[in-house]
């Protein structure tokens, strides 16, 4: 079965995910809390979205990006893996097409470089509201937000759509097996028989430091955060200050710390296992959205408070 699976025509109609390599016999059992974490990452994210809607009070700039952010995660995980990947486990169905191939891959690489702009707008919010409280309506306007958001967004797609296209000029005669859940660009364009040198130095270097400038703006903005906490004349104002910034510094800690130890361990873990990368990369893409709400829920008194009154309202 193999050997006919590693015969494929120039231009292949589709790919063979084949899932966790070293663990297929195991693939029904991960699929379980693999599930069950997609489903709280569902149910979470999508009472974030609903309050933010409907409740007026939450209609503030934080809140708006806060909404972008858990939007963005619904599309990580709906559109680019979970489905595809229980689709694997539970049902075997391995192959996908190679036109869906690039969309899975475009959304991946997309939804990460717009989270990580989405955690850097904000950073600018959070700074804006405690370095200059008073000016903070005047600042964030709601056509300034716009602006941002197109911003972000467009940047994000003006960044990942040379991929698709560095992608379709490769052609494709040695194998269409992806040891793999899901389509990601390098691991795809190893497949083709032709120089991929281009593919490697845009697909890592361009979004990579596009990502980096992020965390520096991100850095430089909770810089000046942590000078501005600390002019304050009471611990009472440090601690409410600091408050207000606890739940955005988890979220960017358990999303850019995965994604720098998936790197590094790419680039120079080679003694860790083909496998570990390969449930690393799966736990990453549903771990962080399922955490998100929890955190902010757990963290942002005004989130707790109306998830308190929602199900409150519901037991009534």
């Amino acid at each position: 079965m193999m050997a006919t699976l590693n015969l494929t025509n120039f231009n292949p109609d589709s790919f063979i995910l084949v899932g966790i390599p070293g663990l297929e016999q195991f693939h029904v059992l991960i699929g379980i809390p693999f599930f069950s974490i997609y489903l709280v990452a569902l149910v979470g994210n999508g009472i974030l979205l609903y309050l933010i809607t409907m409740d007026q009070s939450l209609h503030e700039p934080m809140f708006f990006f806060l909404s972008m952010l858990a939007s963005g995660d619904l599309i990580l995980f709906t559109i680019t893996g979970v489905p595809k990947t229980l689709s694997i486990f539970w049902l075997g169905a391995r192959e996908i097409t190679f036109p869906g191939c690039l969309t899975q891959m475009f959304f991946l690489h997309y939804s990460f470089v717009l989270d990580s702009a989405i955690l850097m707008a904000m950073a600018f919010d959070r700074y804006v509201a405690i370095c200059s409280p008073l000016r903070y309506n005047t600042i964030l306007t709601p056509k300034t937000i716009i602006k941002i958001v197109v911003g972000i967004s467009f940047r994000s797609f003006c960044i990942i759509l040379p991929v698709v296209f560095l992608l379709t000029r490769l052609p494709f005669c040695r194998t269409r097996i992806i040891p793999h859940t899901y389509c990601e660009h390098i691991g795809v364009a190893r497949l083709a028989c032709a120089d991929i040198s281009i593919n490697i130095w845009y697909g890592f270097c361009v979004p990579i430091m596009t990502v980096i400038s992020d965390v520096i703006l991100i850095a430089v903005s909770y810089t000046h955060i942590l000078c501005a906490v600390f002019r304050l004349p009471s611990q009472e104002a440090h601690q409410k200050a600091l408050g207000t910034c606890g739940s955005h510094v988890c979220v960017i800690l358990m999303f850019y710390t995965p994604a720098v130890f998936s790197v590094l361990a790419h680039r120079f873990g080679h003694s860790v296992s083909h496998t570990f990368h390969i449930m690393f990369a799966n736990l990453y893409i549903v771990i962080p959205p399922a955490l998100n709400p929890i955190i902010y829920g757990a963290k942002t008194k005004q989130i707790g408070e109306k998830v308190t009154v929602l199900f409150s309202t519901k037991r009534t």
